[in-house]
C-alpha cells in the first residue's frame, strides 16, 4: 500500500509541474525503456540571474511560480553573460534496468556549477563542479564537467542546475548510462588525439626541416604549432585535466594567454613567410604593432578580470586572422607565388575560426561542425602551411636523388667498358680534349657560343672579309623589358625565356652562315659575314619578327618576347677594330631602345 501511495505521489507531483504555465513550462524528459542517452536541453527552462541575488530556495520558488522560461530558439548558448543562469528540467526513467545516469555538461570552461536533485519524497541532493573546483572533484576524470545521479525507475526527478562564469555561458546538457558514457567518450578521445597527432607529426617534421635548414619561417610555424595546440588544449579542458588540475587560476587566465601566444605566433610566421620587411613595408609595420598589442595583452592577462580578458582574446582571434588573410592578399597581387597557398590556408582557418566565435557568442547552434570547426580549420591550415614550407626541402631532395641516381648509373657504365677504356685511353682522351675546348666556347644556359669564343670569331670573320674585300655586319640583339620577367616570375622562367629567344635567334640565321653568341645576360650579338646594311637590317628585322611572332611558354606562363636590335656594317676598306664595331652597334641598339622598344636600328640611324 505504501508503494501504490509514493507511485500515486509521484504522479500527482508530475501532473502538478505540467499544470504549470503552459506557456512557461517544458515538457519532462521521458527515458524509455531502451534509452542509454539523452539530450536534456530540449526539455530545460532557464532563468537569468544577472545579481546573483537567487539562493537555491528562491530558484525553486521562481520554478513553482512559473518565472523559468524555455530556451531562446532551443539555443543553450548565450555567449558571454554576467550573473549566473538557473535552468531546471524533470526526468522521468522508464528504463528499470539503469538507475545510475550521467549527466554531462559538453562544455569544459564553465567556472562553478551546482547541481541540485528534488525527488518525489521531497528528498534532495546536491553536487558541485567546474573548473573552479580541483579536477579531482568531478564524478568521472573527464574534460567536462559531470556528475553520477540517481534516477529511480519510475519517478519524476527535477534538476535544478546553476551555472556561474566568466567564460562563455555554453549549457549542452545531456545525460548517459555509464556504458554509453563510455563509448562516445572514447571516440571523442580518438578524434582529440587524431588532431594532436596531426599536430605533432607535422611539429617534428618541420623541426627536422628547421634544424637542417635554418630558416625563419620553420622556427616560427612550430611555434604557431606548438601556441595553438595550447589554445586548444585549454580550450577543450585537456590542460585543466592534464597540465594544471589544482589550479583554477590556471584554468581561467591560459585561454586569453594562449590565444595571444598563438596570435603572435601566427602573424610573425606570416610576416616571414610573406617577406613583408621588403615586399609590402607598410603591412609590414602593421604585423608589428599587432604583435606588440598581443605581446602587452598578454601580460595583461595576468591581471585582468578573466571576464574581461577572455571576450577581447576571442575577438581578437577573429581580428588577427583577418589582418593576416588582408596582408597575403596584398602580396599575392604583387605576383608572389607562394603566398597563394598560405591565402588559402588561412581562409581555412579564418572559416574555422569563426564558426567557434560565433559559438561562443550565443550566434551559432552547438554541433559537431560548430564546436570542433577550429580543430578541423586549424589542421587543414597547418598541414598546407607544411606542404608550402617543405616544397623547397622536397625539391633539394629529389635534386641530390637525380644527382645520386646518375652518378651510380655512370659508375656502372665505366666498370663495363674498363676494359675498352683501357684499348682506346688515347683516343677518349683526344675526344675529352676535344669536347673540353667545345664546351669551353659555349654558354652553359644557351648553348649558344660565349663572350670569349666571340672576339676569336669575330676578329677572323674580320680578317676574313677585308682579305675578301667584302662588307661584314655586325647585330646587337637585346630582349625588352627582360628584368621585369625575371623579377615578376623568377629566374627560372627568366632562364626558359633566354633558351627559347636562342633557339628563335638560332633558327633564322641558320641559313645566313652567321656567328652567333651570347654577349651577357640577355644580349645577343650577331656577325653576318658578306652582309651590307640593307642586307644585315632585313636580317634583323626577320630576327625581331621571330621573337614576337609567337609567346614564350614557360610553367603555364605564355610571355611575349621582344627584342631591340642595333645594326652596324663594316665596310671592306675601313680602319675600325673589333671594339669600334662593338661600340657602334651598342649605340645603334640604344637608339632603338629610345625609340620605343621592339625595333630595328642603324649605326646611321643612331648618328
Amino acid at each position: 500500500m505504501t508503494q501504490r501511495m509514493r507511485g500515486l505521489q509521484a504522479w500527482l507531483l508530475l501532473l502538478v509541474l505540467v499544470a504549470l504555465p503552459a506557456a512557461r513550462a517544458q515538457a519532462p524528459l521521458e527515458l524509455g525503456p531502451r534509452s542509454t542517452d539523452a539530450a536534456l536541453s530540449p526539455h530545460v527552462s532557464y532563468r537569468h540571474d544577472a545579481t546573483l541575488s537567487d539562493r537555491p530556495e528562491d530558484a525553486w520558488r521562481h520554478v513553482a511560480e512559473g518565472d523559468f522560461a524555455p530556451l531562446p530558439d532551443g539555443k543553450d548558448a548565450f555567449g558571454f553573460q554576467r550573473g549566473a543562469f538557473w535552468f531546471h528540467a524533470t526526468v522521468v526513467n522508464r528504463n528499470p534496468g539503469e538507475t545510475r545516469w550521467l549527466l554531462v555538461q559538453e562544455y569544459p570552461l564553465s567556472d562553478r556549477l551546482d547541481l541540485y536533485l528534488r525527488y518525489p519524497d521531497g528528498r534532495t541532493q546536491h553536487f558541485a563542479g567546474g573548473d573552479h573546483l580541483p579536477f579531482h572533484a568531478r564524478s568521472i576524470s573527464y574534460r567536462h564537467p559531470n556528475f553520477q545521479v540517481d534516477l529511480p525507475p519510475g519517478q519524476p526527478v527535477e534538476v535544478l542546475l546553476r551555472v556561474e562564469s566568466e567564460s562563455s555561458m555554453q549549457v549542452p546538457l545531456h545525460l548517459y548510462t555509464p556504458a554509453a558514457f563510455t563509448e562516445i567518450s572514447r571516440d571523442a578521445q580518438l578524434a582529440i588525439g587524431l588532431y594532436y597527432g596531426i599536430l605533432l607529426a607535422l611539429f617534428f617534421y618541420n623541426l627536422v626541416l628547421w634544424i637542417s635548414l635554418r630558416d625563419a619561417s620553420y622556427f616560427w610555424y612550430l611555434c604557431h604549432i606548438t601556441a595553438f595546440g595550447l589554445v586548444l588544449f585549454t580550450l577543450n579542458g585537456l590542460g585543466f585535466e592534464y597540465l594544471w588540475p589544482d589550479s583554477p587560476w590556471m584554468a581561467d587566465h591560459m585561454v586569453p594567454i594562449s590565444i595571444c601566444l598563438a596570435l603572435i605566433a601566427m602573424l610573425q610566421f606570416a610576416r616571414t613567410f610573406l617577406e613583408l620587411s621588403h615586399r609590402a613595408p607598410r603591412l609590414n609595420l602593421g604585423t608589428i604593432a599587432l604583435i606588440g598589442f598581443f605581446v602587452l595583452f598578454g601580460i595583461a592577462s595576468v591581471w585582468l578580470p578573466y571576464r574581461l580578458s577572455t571576450p577581447v582574446a576571442s575577438r581578437a582571434v577573429l581580428l588577427g586572422v583577418l589582418w593576416i588573410l588582408f596582408t597575403t592578399i596584398q602580396v599575392v597581387r604583387q605576383g608572389y607565388a607562394p603566398a597563394k597557398l598560405l591565402l588559402l590556408a588561412w581562409s581555412m582557418f579564418l572559416l574555422g575560426t569563426a564558426v567557434f566565435t560565433l559559438l561562443a557568442f550565443g550566434m551559432l547552434p552547438k554541433n559537431f561542425a560548430t564546436e570542433y570547426g577550429v580543430q578541423i580549420g586549424s589542421a587543414l591550415e597547418m598541414l598546407l602551411l607544411s606542404i608550402a614550407l617543405g616544397y623547397r626541402y622536397a625539391q633539394l631532395r629529389n635534386e641530390n636523388q637525380r644527382i645520386t641516381n646518375e652518378a651510380n648509373q655512370q659508375l656502372e657504365r665505366k666498370v663495363a667498358q674498363r676494359t675498352q677504356e683501357v684499348r682506346h685511353a688515347l683516343v677518349q682522351l683526344e675526344e675529352a680534349h676535344e669536347r673540353l675546348r667545345d664546351s669551353s666556347r659555349r654558354d652553359a644556359l644557351t648553348g649558344l657560343y660565349n663572350r670569349s669564343y666571340f672576339h676569336e670569331g669575330f676578329d677572323a670573320l674580320l680578317s676574313e672579309a677585308r682579305d675578301a674585300r667584302r662588307p661584314l655586319s655586325l647585330l646587337m640583339v637585346d630582349l625588352d623589358h627582360f628584368k621585369s620577367i625575371n623579377d615578376r616570375h623568377g629566374h627560372l622562367v627568366g632562364d626558359d625565356c633566354l633558351r627559347w629567344a636562342a633557339q628563335r635567334i638560332g633558327r633564322v640565321l641558320r641559313r645566313h652562315d652567321a656567328l652567333l653568341a651570347r654577349f651577357g645576360g640577355e644580349e645577343f650579338v650577331v656577325v653576318l659575314p658578306g652582309h651590307d646594311l640593307a642586307s644585315a637590317v632585313a636580317v634583323a628585322e626577320e630576327l625581331r619578327q621571330a621573337l614576337v611572332s609567337e609567346p614564350c611558354v614557360s610553367q603555364d606562363l605564355r610571355l611575349r618576347i621582344s627584342a631591340s636590335i642595333g645594326v652596324h656594317t663594316i665596310v671592306a676598306d675601313a680602319d675600325s677594330d673589333m671594339d669600334d664595331a662593338l661600340q657602334t652597334a651598342d649605340r645603334a641598339l640604344y637608339a632603338a631602345k629610345a625609340n620605343g622598344r621592339d625595333c630595328v636600328r642603324t649605326s646611321i640611324s643612331a648618328a
